[in-house]
């Protein structure tokens, strides 16, 4: 488990005695599996935030200095977000909050597939949670659970067809962004039609990175552009 300290360090000479710290901890787990979730976990002291911190892994512990409430974010892919509060009155007789925190599926995958009545020609979802390895278009892992959610939504709506539109950000040479958007469409669509999805159910169009959503020379701008989306063509 990797841990990096952000902003405020306290020493525990200067805080609190080792003996009277009370500790956050828990695991990260799949609501549906039950099996670990590697997720990235931050956390800040509250009300204000002055003791923040963030730690990776399936599992996290770290100190709740003077009696504080913390707020807690764990985040992965494929996954929703979660965010809890720990509160040292709740700890146990050794000094320990113990918080297991379960992942459920994302969110705008799963209300995509409650009812039909979202499902309207023209509708544009965006794969949030679909992520690819750099540089490339092979699908990671744990993209799978919210491409299972499309290939539900096709099999249960028999007469849906949707478009998969590729999107990169602008950097770089423009006709290699539109190979990289046009591959990667390419393997969503080979992905769904794996699951059983018929062919003529899913196109693709690529536009490589003359659609940004964001113009802006940032990292987190150009990580927002490269996406993959679905548009409803008919239902």
């Amino acid at each position: 488990m990797l841990f990096v300290s952000i902003g405020m360090i306290v020493s525990l000479s200067s805080a609190q005695s080792a003996d009277t710290i009370i500790y956050a901890q828990g695991k990260i787990i799949s609501g549906i599996t039950k099996e670990p979730v590697a997720a990235k976990i931050s956390y800040q002291s509250l009300p204000y935030g002055s003791k923040v911190g963030l730690l990776s892994g399936t599992e996290y512990k770290f100190p709740l200095f003077d009696n504080e409430k913390y707020s807690i974010t764990v985040e992965a892919p494929g996954f929703s977000s979660s965010k809890y509060l720990l509160d040292p009155a709740t700890a146990d007789g050794d000094r320990r909050v113990i918080q297991n925190i379960e992942l459920g599926l994302p969110t705008s995958a799963t209300k995509e597939i409650e009812s039909s009545t979202t499902h309207h020609a023209g509708k544009v979802m965006r794969l949030e949670n679909l992520i690819f390895q750099v540089g490339n278009a092979k699908i990671t892992a744990s993209s799978y659970p919210e491409l299972d959610q499309v290939a539900k939504m096709l099999h249960e709506n028999t007469s849906m067809i949707i478009q998969l539109e590729g999107h990169t950000d602008f950097k770089g040479d423009p006709k290699e962004n539109m190979k990289l958007s046009e591959k990667r469409v390419q393997a969503v669509k080979d992905y769904l039609l794996s699951k059983g999805v018929g062919k003529h159910k899913v196109k693709t169009k690529a536009f490589g990175g003359t659609q940004p959503l964001s113009r802006e020379n940032t990292e987190e701008a150009h990580k927002m552009n490269r996406r993959v989306e679905a548009r409803i063509l008919q239902n």
